[in-house]
């Protein structure tokens, strides 16, 4: 039984979140509905992060196994027809080692989140970035992110639904940029870690942007993670602006 992996890109404003809903839609349902058009029966395909509801992704990763061998472009373009409407695709498609895992092989995940600060409503952009109207400090911005960098307990900054058996993580980089575009000044927030807690990139971002109004200083950062408790957290941002970009591996299984 050969097994594939599949880099998945979505939207995710129309779904529940990745994992399979009872009774609302989810991208891991999709695809397993999907999938069970090319061969009839029951899938169950497995991710390398569990994305909430209205969460992007442009470099998701899963895993299928199924009966017939097929040609990594053959498999994506099937399943990619009976993917539409649904913004929903598999951008790239590879055989694997029936002991490789999304999750568990994977080694790094990257996230960006997106914010945009303009006065006026979004047209064009709504609903793929999170937009404040307040101007925002970058540099503090900047200076708080470098408390977050390393090994350190996080209950500050996950959920309090999160079931990690630890909240203690290394985050191995939060770099934050600026530009200056058409729909207004954007800020980028690149995330890079082993691994995530629930809500933990929302949760930093969210307070970072306290920061950038200058209702926190770059210290109350600091301060709020040497608490280790949930409501020295500032707001959680929401989810619309975070995108899963990427999944790392000891041998990427994409690479040509």
């Amino acid at each position: 039984m050969p097994r594939y992996a599949l880099k998945v890109e979505y939207d995710g404003a129309p779904f529940a979140g990745w994992q399979r809903q009872m009774d609302q839609p989810s991208v891991q349902g999709a695809i397993e509905a999907a999938l069970s058009r090319l061969e009839p029966g029951e899938h169950r395909i497995a991710a390398a992060g569990r994305t909430d509801a209205g969460v992007h992704a442009r470099g998701q990763v899963c895993h299928c196994d199924l009966d017939k061998d097929w040609t990594p472009f053959r498999l994506s373009e099937a399943v990619n027809y009976h993917l539409k409407p649904l913004p929903v695709a598999v951008v790239d498609a590879a055989e694997v080692e029936g002991d490789w895992h999304a999750r568990f092989s994977a080694t790094e995940r990257r996230y960006l989140f997106r914010l945009v600060s303009r006065r006026a409503p979004l047209t064009l952009e709504a609903g793929q970035v999170w937009q404040v109207k307040q101007a925002l400090d970058l540099e503090a911005m900047q200076l708080a992110a470098r408390h977050l960098i390393g090994l350190h307990d996080f209950t500050t900054f996950r959920s309090t639904l999160c079931q990690a058996a630890s909240p203690v993580k290394t985050l191995d980089a939060l770099e934050i940029t600026r530009s200056e575009t058409e729909w207004g000044t954007e800020f980028r927030f690149h995330l890079r870690a082993r691994s995530f807690l629930h809500n933990q990139v929302r949760s930093f971002v969210g307070t970072l942007e306290r920061v950038g109004a200058g209702a926190w200083g770059p210290e109350d950062v600091r301060h709020a993670l040497e608490a280790r408790d949930r409501a020295a957290c500032g707001p959680v941002a929401p989810p619309q602006g975070l995108y899963l970009v990427g999944v790392g591996y000891p041998d990427d299984p994409f690479r040509r």
